[in-house]
């Protein structure tokens, strides 16, 4: 059972990543504080005699359920359906590593030039718009796996889909993610 500090160190820690998280997912700040808030509190109500181990998978799966909610209210409210549109794989085949650029751009810190600091800021604020331009569950699986650094299996869980759906998410968000930045000029 997490104790009431476990708990509250584990949504102190998480609070930003999940309002980003959300924020990606309702393009809306208002409401993504909603979700965010009303899973914290299902979290606290519901579930603190879990573990303390257990918080994050638990935490994670209260968030991508308010956020489906949200949907299927605004789907009610508005009849507006998200568009999910495919990416092809890169002409050339090579796979664009997001991670690796951001280290890359991360190793920098401190030592670049405020021109470079300034070009750094715009490269990540770019990235940002890409990811939130995602179709909703290849940016769900991306944020999960390379934001929040779960495994396929707990992202999996997470989303409730199986690992290969994970999988294929995954890369397909990247497919995107380097043909969009290709696209703005941006190879790293």
């Amino acid at each position: 059972m997490a104790t009431e500090k476990e708990l509250s160190d584990f949504l102190k820690s998480v609070e930003k990543r999940a309002f980003k998280r959300a924020v990606y997912a309702v393009r809306n700040d208002d409401a993504a504080l909603d979700i965010v808030q009303d899973a914290m509190i299902r979290l606290a109500e519901k579930y603190a005699d879990r573990p303390a181990a257990e918080l994050p998978l638990v935490f994670q799966r209260i968030l991508s359920n308010a956020t489906m909610d949200w949907f299927r209210r605004e789907k009610v409210r508005s009849a507006v359906m998200q568009n999910m549109s495919e990416f092809s794989r890169e002409a050339d085949g090579e796979e664009f590593d997001l991670l690796e650029a951001l280290h890359a751009l991360e190793d920098t810190l401190g030592t670049e030039s405020a021109a470079d600091a300034v070009s750094r800021a715009q490269i990540l604020q770019i990235i940002d718009e890409q990811v939130a331009e995602l179709p909703g569950r290849q940016r769900e699986a991306f944020l999960l796996r390379y934001w929040e650094e779960f495994d396929v299996g707990e992202t999996a869980a997470v989303m409730g889909c199986s690992e290969g759906s994970v999988k294929t998410h995954c890369s397909r968000a990247i497919q995107a993610l380097a043909k969009a930045l290709k696209i703005k000029g941006i190879t790293i």
